[in-house]
């Protein structure tokens, strides 16, 4: 498919072909990883790298190299793979041997192009437990739908895409789908455009936005997984600003209210700390959905997670860090 730039807008439209030769070895590698079956389920970074100091993984060089991020020798991939990385400018020395830059992770039967081990740059695009409940808990919210011919899906804070791509897989066939990923990243979008081509999902275009800053349109089904931590290095998939990492979420919702076409649905996977038994962020957008006097459902998804930030501030005060699922909609009537 061919990446076009709509006309004085920061936005990109999937076309059938591509342009850019190193989206289109990241494309390629990416189905030459399916066709050899590929698949890994990408882990918390505490699980990785306790898995990395291993010495052996016990498990395929493509999963070690695409999966694990381990470093190889030239003699261990596939001269075709080594050649669409180089193609990519997504590998690089480590010592003697070599490196992907780049890692590949199962969601259902998609695959998605991601950032390698460890993400510790500022613009690192991520993918791991998060992502795999947010699909688990958008499910029965797409479910619910029921779509018009045409039918918008809205992406805020996308990341590699995934939440966008998989909630247009599960309206196939169901409705005519564009789809709108937004990020504040521009690797982010790149993988994004990436992801969707590899996942042979149409009519996507992606914008680069801080929130809604950047965008134009409005939603049938308006989704987020944004980041919800305090974050010290200030990682762009990572932190969610004041109020304990909740307010990006806050305002997410705030804006995408008003952008939720009738009829619609907004969901909103994010994490909340949880004080002296009080759900910050609940506690936050309360008031506002009893003022909107929409329908709306709540529902803490995992009561644990994160775990390692209660060691220190500002989460040394909580009694744990919940994620959670906020789901709103309006009547067509």
């Amino acid at each position: 498919m061919m990446l076009t730039r709509n006309p004085g807008a920061a936005a990109w439209q999937c076309k059938p072909q591509i342009a850019d030769p190193k989206d289109q070895a990241l494309v390629e590698l990416g189905t030459e990883l399916r066709a050899r079956d590929y698949r890994f389920t990408t882990i918390t970074p505490a699980s990785h790298a306790r898995v990395y100091k291993r010495a052996d993984n016990g498990t395929s060089a493509l999963r070690r190299v695409f999966g694990w991020s381990r470093p190889f020798a030239r003699a261990e991939l596939p001269a075709n793979l080594i050649a669409l990385l180089q193609e990519a400018d997504e590998l690089e020395r480590d010592g003697e041997l070599l490196r992907s830059k780049v890692r590949f992770s199962s969601l259902g039967e998609q695959l998605f192009v991601h950032s390698a081990f460890p993400t510790d740059a500022a613009d690192s695009v991520f993918f791991g437990p998060d992502t795999y409940r947010f699909a688990r808990t958008l499910q029965p919210a797409v479910a619910g739908i029921t779509p018009a011919e045409s039918f918008t899906i809205v992406d805020v804070g996308c990341g590699s895409g995934a939440g966008g791509l998989y909630a247009a897989d599960l309206m196939r066939g169901r409705a005519e789908v564009d789809v709108i990923l937004s990020d504040v990243n521009p690797k982010a979008l790149r993988y994004s455009r990436i992801n969707a081509l590899l996942n042979e999902v149409p009519n996507v275009t992606t914008v680069l936005s801080n929130a809604f800053d950047g965008i134009n349109d409005g939603g049938d089904l308006i989704i987020s997984n944004p980041p919800y931590l305090v974050d010290r290095a200030a990682r762009l998939y990572r932190h969610g600003g004041d109020n304990l990492g909740c307010d990006l979420s806050v305002r997410i919702v705030e804006q995408g209210i008003g952008r939720l076409h009738r009829g619609g649905c907004l969901f909103l996977y994010t994490g909340t700390a949880i004080i002296d038994g009080v759900d910050i962020f609940f506690a936050a957008i309360r008031p506002r959905l009893e003022m909107w006097r929409c329908n709306y459902g709540y529902e803490e998804v995992d009561p644990d997670v994160f775990g390692e930030e209660l060691e220190s501030a500002p989460y040394d005060r909580a009694d744990r860090v919940a994620v959670v699922a906020l789901t709103i909609d309006f009547p067509k009537e």
